[in-house]
């Protein structure tokens, strides 16, 4: 067997008194994280747990994992030095439409898409629960919620499993390219997780639809590099649009649309 030495040195055991797993990682510390990682990034898909459920489940945990005071700490500070991310605070815009609201677009305008993807699947406008924001935290994840699906559209991914990958990537790439490495690491810790249970389950378990999975990935992250902040878009302003012409007014580029659907069909 071959001799690994050179590259085992400097391990050395760290003392400590507690009695429970303990380490400088909240997520390692946390028995709920472990658990998650290690059930959703191994296993297969199956009918008992729908995929969706993995990333709500993942919310949750980090609700309680995550030091919200420190993250509003971050963000202050980043207001401080972002102007348009103050202003975008300051705003508030939250988005009010129904689903009734976008009927009225036509085909090929981006609220047109957008009420032909909600109607035909019988998906509900709101992911995410309606709820008011008492502080920036909140405001950005309930906004990021509610730009969700909207940014499948503009980003070019498909309403599957795998084309998550578009929109994961698209903001992990982009909110890094617009906010400060350390906001920006506790604002992506979902997006990391929940994009790479998908990631290696692909590898592990449907090797066939790796490839794809990873054309998704690297489109997500073009846009993401290439576009003006998405997490601060308003999309209402742009729904008459057709799609091109949304994606330019609001800053969207290099998107191309992914075909991701055949790829998915086979986690099924």
């Amino acid at each position: 067997m071959a001799d690994y030495a050179c590259l085992m040195q400097g391990i050395a055991p760290v003392a400590t008194d507690s009695s429970v797993l303990v380490s400088s990682s909240k997520y390692l510390n946390d028995a709920r994280v472990r658990d998650w990682v290690a059930t959703h990034m191994l296993r297969r898909n199956g009918p008992d747990i729908p995929t969706p459920s993995d990333s709500i489940q993942l919310v949750q945990i980090l609700r309680e994992v995550q030091n919200v005071d420190h993250i509003n700490a971050l963000f202050a500070a980043e207001r401080a030095i972002n102007p348009a991310l103050d202003a975008w605070f300051k705003a508030g815009f939250v988005s009010r439409f129904t689903l009734a609201d976008l009927a009225h677009y036509a085909p090929g305008t981006l609220g047109g898409i957008f009420y032909a993807q909600l109607s035909d699947n019988a998906l509900d406008v709101n992911i995410v629960p309606p709820f008011e924001p008492k502080n920036d935290f909140e405001y950005f994840q309930l906004r990021a919620g509610q730009t969700h699906d909207l940014e499948h559209i503009l980003g070019g991914g498909g309403f599957d499993f795998i084309g998550e990958l578009v929109p994961y990537y698209m903001r992990l790439t982009n909110i890094f390219t617009h906010l400060s490495p350390e906001l920006a690491g506790e604002l992506c810790a979902f997006s990391i997780l929940g994009s790479t249970r998908i990631i290696t389950r692909a590898v592990l378990h449907y090797p066939q639809t790796w490839l794809v999975a990873q054309n998704a990935m690297e489109s997500g992250a073009r846009v993401g590099r290439e576009s003006a902040p998405i997490f601060m878009m308003t999309c209402e302003d742009v729904f008459h649009l057709p799609l091109e012409e949304a994606r330019e007014a609001l800053g969207i580029r290099g998107a191309q649309f992914v075909d991701t659907a055949a790829a998915s069909a086979q986690w099924n």
